[in-house]
């Protein structure tokens, strides 16, 4: 048998070609993984880029942002426009370049806010809103625009006052015609116009006011009936008939488990023949006072403790001059005036009228005993030596020619003797806002003064105001403002500055002009804001212990060079007649800050620290001093 063999000559070929095959898939799946690689990373890098290109777009520098704020106020707001306009300035002045274009359109804007704030008075003169008219005008002069409406504020002063006559409002007309007669006497017509209202509305010493302008401006043919009333003089007798007892029902308060009345006793008296009254924000504070969460119910009684309750509601209230604003429907016999601008002298003799411990119509006499005391957050108060016990809170303070003087408003217990009134024409200012209804806003910018031999000195600019976001510092001494220049006798400086920003709201532009030890003068333009119940409170908060211990209690402190991180100070300079001085606190003695405690609900702070004082040979000492969160030397 033959075997045949039978060889496969392409075997080692087909092996070949299987290889080749596979080494040329492996290649193509490389170079596919090769190019999906590639094509991530030009995709990623597309993103990338315009992602880069997006967030370029969306980064906006502080600048441009400061300017988009600017704009958004202009249509609205154009005071609010033309402050962010001044704050810019201030934090933009070094680098200042006006050629470049953000200071061009902010020339832009600043020339948009002002135009509108000029057509916006337009507007409220052809709307006789008298009121917006004065406040928008005393923002254009502090601006230093000159209009046709320029120096007019008298002149519409006496329209609004003329248009509040005209509704029945003789409370605001009367307080209006008062103001725009001290800014420019007023002529004939119109003083005879409201000496006839002020006689009709049974009010002597407006008709007086009123008389006495008129004759001032030559008027002579005066009807003898006016002449007779506005000549005569009221009586404590007439007086008392136009004085209540208010009485602030707040339920029951428990103590040693047993149910006692909580009621707060106090004194109202006659504004208006509408039924308002005038008392003190503390004795009505429950009506009020958002944190007070119990039971309160207001009444006035008119005659003894078997006469009946009469309803009352509060109208407007101004804590930081101790006022409300009270209503109720009941006609009085009698109106007190809220025209007299007189100043007593020390040793004039005055009247309280009240319900002291609840005994109504009770009438002392005594003298003003000092002027000028410093006890409340704004101006200052009478000290007077009249006997006013509790309830005479809120009672009138009348001088012997029957002129409301003051409002009576505190005693210091276990001291007779030692009491208080708030000046009758801080009360004038106050009404109109009061008037409006709710809390009256008072205008804030935000430091601190003391009083120098060299004028009112900044010792203490608080964060987030204006003074301190147009960049004011500590040191600077007040120049001018509005243009006035503020001369006053010792011990009255700080309180006549608060007087000539107090009338002004919130939401004014204030012309500030400071002077520095160096002589350098500086002009401020800032917008006035809302101030706050307790002033110093948010500042105590958020600011470093060594600054905030400045206005409250009278030290400048600089940290130790070898202990810049610790809480161990020299005490720099103490502030005259401060809580620091009155400790015995001198310059150069070391002070190691031990606590700081806000207690918000007293309204007061208290400070621990450690002494070595030079004057008692650098003895250690440990002190707690305290001090009140409402400082009267706050601007």
């Amino acid at each position: 048998m033959k075997t045949i063999f039978t060889t496969n000559h392409h075997e080692p070929s087909r092996k070949i070609g299987r290889v080749r095959t596979k080494l040329s898939c492996f290649s193509c799946g490389l170079w596919l993984i090769i190019f999906i690689f590639v094509l991530s990373v030009i995709i990623i890098s597309c993103k990338t880029t315009t992602s880069n290109k997006i967030e370029q777009q969306n980064t906006r520098t502080t600048s441009s942002i400061r300017l988009s704020d600017i704009e958004s106020q202009i249509k609205e707001n154009p005071v609010t426009a033309l402050s962010l306009v001044y704050i810019y300035k201030e934090v933009y002045s070094v680098t200042n370049d006006y050629e470049k274009d953000d200071w061009r359109l902010l020339a832009l804007y600043e020339k948009q806010a002002a135009e509108n704030l000029l057509a916006m008075q337009e507007k409220a003169i052809e709307e006789e809103r008298w009121d917006d008219v004065i406040s928008l005008g005393r923002s254009i002069s502090s601006i230093g625009i000159i209009t046709a409406h320029s120096g007019k504020e008298a002149e519409f002063t006496l329209a609004y006052a003329k248009k509040k006559l005209s509704e029945g409002d003789n409370l605001s007309a009367f307080l209006a015609a008062v103001r725009a007669h001290e800014l420019q006497p007023m002529d004939q017509i119109s003083a005879l116009l409201f000496l006839e209202k002020a006689v009709e509305a049974r009010q002597r010493r407006s008709s007086a006011f009123f008389l006495a302008a008129a004759q001032a401006a030559g008027a002579r043919n005066i009807s003898p009936s006016y002449l007779e009333y506005a000549t005569g003089r009221d009586t404590p007798t007439d007086m008392i008939k136009g004085v209540a007892t208010v009485i602030v029902d707040r339920g029951f308060r428990v103590e040693r488990g047993m149910g006692i009345p909580d009621v707060i006793s106090g004194s109202a008296f006659f504004i208006d023949s509408s039924g308002l009254m005038i008392t003190n924000y503390h004795v009505i504070a429950s009506e009020v006072d958002p944190r007070y969460r119990g039971y309160s119910r207001l009444y006035i009684r008119m005659g003894d403790a078997s006469s009946p309750r009469i309803p009352a509601r509060v109208i407007g209230w101004d804590k930081a001059l101790d006022l409300a604003l009270i209503k109720t429907e009941i006609e009085t016999e009698y109106v007190f005036s809220i025209v007299d601008r007189v100043v007593p002298r020390v040793g004039d003799t005055v009247l309280a009228i009240g319900s002291p411990l609840g005994l109504e119509k009770t009438v002392t006499s005594g003298i003003v005993s000092a002027l000028g005391r410093r006890f409340l957050q704004i101006g200052d108060v009478y000290q007077i030596d009249a006997a006013i016990n509790a309830g005479n809170s809120g009672g009138p303070i009348v001088d012997s020619e029957g002129r409301l003087v003051g409002i009576a408003f505190a005693g210091i217990a276990y001291h007779h003797g030692l009491n208080f009134a708030i000046p009758a024409q801080q009360l004038a200012s106050a009404l109109p806002a009061m008037i409006k209804g709710g809390r009256a806003p008072r205008p804030w910018l935000g430091f601190s003064l003391c009083e120098t031999f060299s004028g009112a000195e900044i010792i203490y600019t608080a964060p987030n105001t204006p003074a301190s976001e147009l960049g004011i510092k500590e040191g600077l001494f007040i120049r001018t403002i509005n243009g006035k220049t503020i001369t006053s006798p010792q011990g009255r400086l700080i309180s006549d500055i608060q007087m000539e920003v107090f009338p002004r709201g919130p939401g004014e532009l204030v012309l500030l002009e400071t002077i520095d030890r160096e002589g350098n003068i500086k002009k401020n333009i800032m917008m006035t804001v809302m101030r706050p119940d307790i002033p110093l409170l948010d500042a105590a908060k958020i600011d470093m212990r060594e600054r905030i211990v400045t206005p409250l209690f009278g030290m400048v402190l600089t940290p130790l060079p070898s202990t810049i991180f610790s809480s161990n100070f020299r005490v720099n300079r103490v502030i005259r007649g401060s809580i620091a001085d009155s400790a015995g606190i001198s310059e150069d003695d070391p002070v190691s800050i031990n606590r700081l405690r806000i207690m918000e609900n007293e309204g007061v702070a208290l400070l621990e620290i450690s002494i070595r004082k030079r004057r008692m040979g650098y003895l250690d000492t440990r002190m707690q001093l305290p001090a009140w969160l409402d400082s009267p030397d706050l601007l």
